[in-house]
């Protein structure tokens, strides 16, 4: 191991040791600095970052790692930094179902309310797309998350929201992290002030759920179905909590629940992950929809801002559905049945299949493309306020949003809104599949795949940054016989034309991944994940003129696979 890495780990540690937090941290630390085990530096080498999703991490002693000292900290600098623009600053408080989150919530508003800033508190695990909500109904200057989404049990995390309702970027973010690494454990005020520390409930529930009922294209289609069935999952998250409620306030009387889900546990004991973009998430639930006979399945992560779905074919199996023809369905569905001002925009990262960008130009609309990471939706809505009006954004990581009633992905109204696309389809004589196909038949046969490498600890992180500076270095010149034609690399902010040798600026923030797009349009991606130890490979391959359905898909999928064996993926 690196001898910087291991003197950090130590300085750190030793750091930690003389604030003399407790006995117990104090004995950890004496016998981690005799052994220097990997797991020791690990927990103490580097300062928890924001990164695409703010904090997160394992939970447990070190600068590292998620505690209340490392939340502390920063809700201590985020105290700071409000009240030097406003004295009677405020900050709204969200928890999910993971292990800790309650109490770590708990200790955040003891120190908000004890430097003076007054805390809105959910009583009860909810929904992150609530928070949103909540920041911008109370007037917040901030808001704050505790949740690790859909990583593994022993993760947790903590995200802060701007007065806006959107995550915070930079230079925020930057500021906020700067403030915190001056902040020392000693500075954090730890006494709570109960008369600033107010519980919101059924009243902000409700608050929530009308409002989103209002994004609704078509209440009297919802009415025509309401009794259509829809098994739902929440995969022991909030959405157990929220989505039901928030479904039969939309209209929609007849959700099946899957019962041993239901139940919020952050140990997550039915699932190996409670991700909905891994197929095994949605089993239980898609075993109760065959045998209740129901067409549509949906389930969301732990904190209920994203959302899958899995829909019945003509054969009675059923296919799950990716982030990105989910959002086809979504984009189409609420473009075809609005009326237009001439005004509108839609949102989607840059990572997201470019079939949204011909949705979008097909209807007239402006198409805002940005890096990954909601927060950068989020932040286009906020620059085109009173300007352009948002209607629909999303990410191929099954993260929508619905309106901007919410500046954060939406798994609540997203499962309305899926539903209330499910039922439209039904009254035209329609699957979501056939509708799905309809989309490609008009706007071109795009089939996209996501891949992932996991590279955990010190030397996974290594090993990502090699990989990453390998492909800016060493560039494709091909993959699966199709030349590569232009490269993009957001590190620089330029795209380099091959063909040619020129080079134009992109117009977005640097971060660190590339894009190669061959002569065929197919793009693929590869970028170091924000938010856990992965490298991940966005591979996308279209066709845009084609006469058989299912022999054009079977081509598309046959390509992805001569990719990612060039990639070394399969």
């Amino acid at each position: 191991m690196n001898q910087e890495i291991i003197n950090q780990a130590i300085a750190n540690a030793k750091t930690w040791q003389e604030a003399d937090l407790s006995p117990e941290i104090n004995e950890y630390i004496a016998k981690g600095l005799e052994s220097l085990d990997k797991d020791f530096i690990e927990s103490f080498y580097q300062e928890m970052a924001f990164g695409t999703g703010g904090m997160r991490g394992i939970m447990g002693v070190g600068s590292n790692r998620i505690n209340i000292y490392t939340l502390g900290a920063a809700t201590q600098a985020l105290a700071q930094v409000i009240l030097a623009s406003n004295k009677n600053a405020s900050v709204a408080i969200a928890f999910d179902s993971r292990n800790n989150s309650q109490f770590f919530a708990e200790k955040l508003a003891d120190i908000l309310s004890a430097n003076g800033v007054r805390a809105y508190i959910f009583e009860a695990i909810r929904p992150t797309p609530q928070l949103s909500f909540a920041v911008r109904e109370k007037g917040c200057d901030a808001g704050i998350v505790i949740t690790a989404s859909h990583n593994p049990p022993e993760y947790n995390g903590y995200k802060v929201y701007g007065s806006d309702g959107c995550q915070i970027v930079a230079p925020f973010d930057k500021t906020l992290i700067d403030r915190v690494r001056k902040t020392s454990f000693q500075e954090i005020l730890w006494d709570r002030n109960e008369e600033l520390v107010t519980y919101m409930g059924a009243q902000e529930d409700q608050e929530y759920y009308d409002a989103i009922k209002g994004l609704s294209l078509s209440q009297d289609l919802v009415a025509k179905f309401k009794e259509e069935a829809v098994v739902y999952t929440g995969l022991h998250g909030t959405g157990a909590i929220a989505t039901k409620k928030a479904m039969q306030n939309w209209g929609f009387n007849n959700i099946i629940e899957v019962a041993e889900q239901g139940t919020p546990d952050g140990n997550f004991p039915t699932v190996k992950s409670p991700n909905p973009e891994e197929p095994e998430a949605l089993e239980m639930a898609i075993n109760l929809a065959k045998e209740k006979g129901v067409e549509l399945v949906m389930g969301t992560d732990p904190d209920s801002d994203r959302v899958g779905i899995a829909v019945r074919d003509s054969e009675g199996k059923y296919i799950l559905l990716n982030g990105n023809q989910t959002a086809s369905l979504l984009f189409y569905y609420m473009l075809e049945n609005t009326k237009f001002q001439g005004n509108e925009f839609i949102a989607k990262t840059v990572v997201t299949s470019d079939i949204l960008d011909r949705i979008g130009e097909h209807y007239g609309i402006e198409v805002v493309n940005t890096l990954t990471g909601f927060k950068h939706i989020g932040t286009a809505i906020r620059e085109r306020e009173g300007s352009k009006k948002y209607i629909v954004g999303g990410e191929e990581s099954y993260g929508y949003l619905i309106g901007d009633l919410v500046r954060d992905k939406d798994a609540i109204s997203s499962c309305c809104m899926i539903a209330e696309a499910f039922v439209w389809a039904k009254s035209q004589g329609k699957s979501l599949l056939e509708l799905l196909e309809e989309v490609h038949c008009k706007f071109g046969f795009y089939q996209e795949s996501l891949n992932a490498l996991t590279k955990k600890g010190i030397d996974g992180a290594q090993e990502i940054k090699i990989l990453v500076e390998n492909y800016r270095n060493n560039p494709m010149e091909s993959i699966a016989g199709e030349k590569i034609v232009s490269v993009i690399d957001y590190g620089s902010a330029t795209k380099k034309n091959l063909l040619t040798g020129e080079e134009e600026k992109v117009a977005l923030p640097k971060s660190n991944f590339m894009q190669f797009i061959t002569e065929r349009d197919s793009k693929i991606t590869v970028r170091p994940s924000g938010t856990e130890p992965k490298i991940k490979y966005y591979i996308s391959v279209c066709e845009k003129d084609f006469s058989d359905y299912q022999s054009t898909q079977e081509k598309l999928n046959q390509k992805i696979q001569e990719i990612k064996k060039e990639l070394g993926l399969a």
